[in-house]
């Protein structure tokens, strides 16, 4: 199994891409939405790559977060609530903001779950900083770390309870940032003392099966190398300070922040202690330079990936869509 997940170009594999697939056997695939059109489509998508790698436990991920960024689309599946919806809850109601973030995670979980998506890149654990890019923005869960912790545990919990793995993102932090890491490198220059802030969410959620590693250079860390691709950063403070030992990839190695081919920025980020190497754009001269640089999935990766995959096997309670997306209704109208 290759340390490397992958994106596909549109609704239905191309020969080249069994091929290929087939070929790298790579530890898992991501959705966009150019991969979604309905949900038989999906459905029949997903399926395929289930039988292409033979393996029950494939993660198939997706960035479902609800407001701005969602790949299912209206008007084949409902809009979901940004984070902020729960934030400013949270501020009159934290009880029921929580509960309101667990029971909407679950109605999202048995959405993906329904066409095949296992695995959803959610919860954002970035605290909100002021004058900070808005690329974050409403996507945050707030600017206090305890209340992003616990609203973004309620988000693990209410996926995990329809079987859908969580992924805590961007690990250290991205809040930060003033520019977009799609667009170009943030250098953040925050002291150590700051970036204490950013890290708790991750500290108080490090048993979160999954995490992604933004593509952020933090001076206090690494003046010369961005998170991703950071030893110091990878292995000093998240694996050791924050204590996350589970499977960690890179957030989209096509985003703009980076430098390099694609071979080089994958292999250096794997080099660097990240478990996969996460390309996004289902460009196949892309992959290929991915899949010659990349090795497999080191024996420490593909433990943490079966013990986030076992996740799957979860149906905790029996609140259905219907009756999670009321009870979320009812209490974000609190506000």
């Amino acid at each position: 199994m290759q340390a490397a997940i992958y994106g596909l170009s549109g609704t239905e594999l191309t020969d080249n891409e069994r091929d290929f697939f087939r070929d790298t056997d790579p530890a898992g695939y991501i959705l966009f939405k150019r991969n979604c059109s309905n949900e038989e489509q999906l459905r029949r998508l997903n399926d395929e790559l289930f039988a292409l790698s033979g393996r029950p436990d494939l993660p198939i991920l997706i960035d479902q977060e609800g407001g701005r960024v969602a790949r299912m689309q209206p008007p084949v599946w409902p809009a979901f609530p940004k984070a902020e919806a729960f934030a400013n809850l949270y501020n009159l109601a934290p009880s029921s903001a929580i509960e309101a973030a667990r029971v909407n995670a679950r109605a999202l979980a048995l959405m993906l779950r329904g066409v095949g998506v296992n695995v959803n890149c959610l919860p954002v654990l970035d605290v909100l900083q002021p004058g900070a890019t808005d690329i974050v923005g409403d996507r945050s869960l707030g600017g206090d770390p305890m209340q992003v912790a616990a609203l973004g545990r309620a988000v693990l919990d209410g996926m995990a309870s329809a079987g859908v793995v969580g992924v805590v993102k961007h690990m250290p932090g991205h809040g930060r940032a003033l520019v977009d890491s799609h667009k170009e490198l943030p250098i953040v220059t925050a002291g150590d003392d700051e970036l204490a802030i950013d890290l708790e969410p991750f500290e108080r959620l490090r048993w979160a099966p999954m995490g992604m590693v933004a593509h952020v250079v933090y001076t206090a860390w690494d003046a010369d190398l961005p998170s991703s691709m950071s030893p110091t950063v990878i292995n000093q403070i998240i694996r050791e300070r924050i204590g996350f030992d589970n499977l960690l990839m890179t957030d989209d190695l096509g985003m703009h922040a980076l430098s390099g081919d694609m071979g080089s920025r994958a292999a250096n980020a794997v080099a660097a202690g990240c478990d996969i190497a996460l390309h996004c754009s289902g460009d196949m001269a892309e992959m290929q330079s991915v899949a010659a640089a990349v090795p497999a999935l080191s024996a420490d990766g593909e433990a943490r990936l079966a013990r986030a995959m076992a996740i799957t096997l979860n149906e905790e309670d029996d609140v259905s869509f219907a009756e999670a997306v009321a009870k979320r209704d009812e209490l974000l109208a609190l506000v």
